[in-house]
C-alpha cells in the first residue's frame, strides 16, 4: 500500500467533523434523523427505482411491498416456503425478483390482477439461493448466487433460454503444478450499473470480472480477505467492498474493454483509494450503500448492542461525517434511497427505520418584518394592513412579469386572436431536432453488448402500480 493510500485511510472523527451539523447545517445532505418506522417483520428492505415503494423479505418465506406515502402494505408475495434471502426490482418497478433458502428464485409481475399475486415464473436451483438480481437493462436475464459458492446467469428469453455457470479462470501455474487446488467459493455476485459486467467476490479475497454476454472472466482484479459484500455507485465508476477483516474499501474502476480475439483481458491490479473502519470498537459491517450522487457512503455496523450507521463524505477525501444512532435494536441491513437523502435500515426485530434529513422552514427569510413564534399568539390586524398587502402583491407581480419577460393579459389576448387567424400546415411532418440528435447519439454509443441485453426486454414501458390496501396481519 502506498503512502498516499495510507493517508486516505479512515480518520478518527475530530471535533470539527463531529460538530458539522452545528457549524454549517445547510451543507449536510445525508440523513440525520428517523422519519418513521415500519413494523414489517423484515429481514431486509430495498427501495424501488422510483423511491415510493419498499420491498421487504421475511423469515416465513413471504415478501411484501410497502407504500411509503401511506405507510401501508399494498402487496403480498407468497410463494416461498423458507426465508427470503434477497429482493430486487426491475428498472420500471413492475417486476420483482425474490430468492430463498428453498432453492427457488421467483419472478413476480406487480401488474397482475390476481390478489394475492401469483408467481410469473420460477427458477429452480440445486441448493439454497443466497441472492438473485435482475440485469439492469432486461429483467429476463438473472444472476443468482448459491450458498454452495456457485454463480449462474439464467436467460429466460425464448430464443436464448439458457443457464450458464460462471467459472473462475485458473492460472497456467496452477493448472501445471497444482491441478487439484480447490476453487474459491463465490461469496457475492452483482451486475455493475451498466449491466456489461458481473463482479464476483470470492472467499479468497479475489474479485472476478465477467463479461455478461460471453460469460468469460478476466484476471483477478483485487486481492483481499474473504469478501462479504459489494456495492456500486450509480455512475458505475466506484466500487466498495466489505471484507472479513472488518474494513470497507473503495476502488475507482477503470473502463473494462471487451476481450480481444484470443479472449484475453488487460490485466490491471487495482489499489483502494479509501479504507473505512471503526478503529475504536473494531466492529464488522452488515451492509454499505452509496448515496444517489455517489458523494456519501453509509455503512451499517454489526454492533450487537446498538443500531449504528456511519456516514463518510466521499467528496471530501472520505472524511468521517457522522454516526447515526437508531436505538438498541441491532442493524442487519441498510439501503440508500435512489434519488433522495433517505436511508432504510432494518433491525434484527424486523422493524424498518426510514431516515431523512429534516430541513426546518425559516419563514422569516422571506420578509424582513416577519416574526417567527414558537406558540400560538393572538394577532391584531391593523385597519390599513389589507391595502398594504394588496398593493405590495400587485407591485411584486408586475416586477416578476417584467423580469421574466411575461406579457400582460391584453397582449396575451391579442397574440392568441392573431394566431387563430393564421393557417396551420397539417401536411408537413417536422422532426424534432433534439429528439433526432438524441437518437443518433444513442445509436453511436450502443454496442453489441447493450443491443444483446436490450433484445426482448419487457421492462421498458412506464408502469404505475395500482394501490391495493392490505390488512395488518403479520408476515
Amino acid at each position: 500500500m502506498t503512502s498516499r493510500a495510507k493517508q486516505r485511510a479512515f480518520r478518527v472523527p475530530t471535533p470539527s467533523t463531529m460538530n458539522e451539523s452545528l457549524i454549517s447545517p445547510f451543507n449536510i445532505t445525508h440523513p440525520t434523523a428517523v422519519q418513521t418506522s415500519l413494523f414489517a417483520s423484515a429481514l431486509f428492505a430495498r427501495f424501488d427505482p422510483s423511491g415510493r415503494y419498499i420491498g421487504v423479505g421475511g423469515t416465513s418465506g413471504t415478501a411484501a411491498i410497502w407504500d411509503l406515502e401511506t405507510r401501508a402494505r399494498i402487496r403480498w408475495l407468497e410463494g416461498h416456503v423458507k426465508a427470503v434471502t434477497s429482493l430486487d426490482w426491475s428498472s420500471n418497478s413492475r417486476w420483482v425478483l425474490t430468492s430463498s433458502k428453498d432453492w427457488n428464485v421467483i419472478k413476480w409481475d406487480l401488474a397482475s390482477k390476481c390478489d394475492p399475486i401469483q408467481r410469473h415464473s420460477t427458477i429452480r436451483f440445486d441448493g439454497p439461493v443466497v441472492s438473485a438480481y435482475f440485469h439492469p437493462r432486461n429483467n429476463n436475464i438473472i444472476l443468482a448466487l448459491l450458498s454452495t459458492g456457485e454463480a449462474f446467469v439464467s436467460d429466460l428469453r425464448k430464443d436464448q433460454r439458457s443457464r450458464v455457470e460462471l467459472c473462475e479462470v485458473q492460472d497456467e501455474s496452477d493448472s501445471e503444478g497444482n491441478s487439484n487446488r480447490l476453487r474459491s467459493m463465490m461469496t457475492v455476485a452483482r451486475f455493475d450499473p451498466s449491466g456489461k459486467h458481473i463482479f464476483v467476490g470470492t472467499s479468497s479475497g479475489s474479485v472476478l470480472v465477467f463479461n455478461t454476454k460471453t460469460k468469460t472472466a478476466g484476471p483477478s482484479q483485487l486481492k483481499w480477505r474473504s469478501l462479504k459484500g459489494l456495492d456500486f455507485a450509480k455512475s458505475g465508476r466506484r466500487l466498495v467492498t466489505n471484507s472479513s477483516d472488518r474494513t470497507l474499501r473503495q476502488f475507482n474502476l477503470p473502463v473494462y474493454l471487451p476481450p480481444n480475439l484470443d479472449g484475453e483481458f488487460v490485466d490491471e491490479e487495482l489499489e483502494p483509494t479509501h479504507r473505512f473502519n471503526d478503529p475504536i470498537n473494531k466492529t464488522a459491517w452488515y451492509g454499505m450503500s452509496y448515496s444517489p450522487d455517489g458523494e456519501w457512503l453509509a455503512g451499517g455496523a454489526a454492533d450487537p448492542a446498538s443500531h449504528k450507521i456511519y456516514i463518510w463524505d466521499i467528496s471530501n477525501d472520505g472524511q468521517f461525517a457522522s454516526a447515526l444512532d437508531g436505538g438498541r435494536e441491532p442493524l442487519v441491513h441498510l439501503h440508500w434511497h435512489p434519488s433522495k437523502s433517505s436511508i432504510a435500515s432494518t433491525t434484527n426485530h424486523g422493524n424498518i427505520l426510514i431516515w431523512h434529513c429534516p430541513n426546518p422552514e425559516r419563514w422569516g427569510a422571506f420578509a424582513g418584518g416577519f416574526e417567527e413564534v414558537d406558540e400560538n399568539v393572538e394577532y391584531e390586524e391593523r385597519e390599513d394592513e389589507f391595502d398594504i398587502v394588496r398593493s405590495a402583491f400587485s407591485r411584486y407581480r408586475t416586477l416578476t412579469r417584467r423580469v421574466s419577460g411575461q406579457e400582460d393579459e391584453e397582449e396575451i389576448l391579442k397574440r392568441k386572436m392573431k394566431a387563430e387567424d393564421e393557417e396551420v400546415d397539417i401536411d408537413t411532418i417536422v422532426e424534432d431536432a433534439a429528439r433526432r440528435d438524441t437518437q443518433l447519439d444513442k445509436m453511436e454509443v450502443e454496442d453489441e453488448e447493450l443491443v444483446w441485453a436490450d433484445h426482448d426486454a419487457d421492462d421498458t414501458a412506464e408502469f404505475r402500480m395500482k394501490i391495493i390496501m392490505q390488512d395488518d396481519a403479520e408476515m
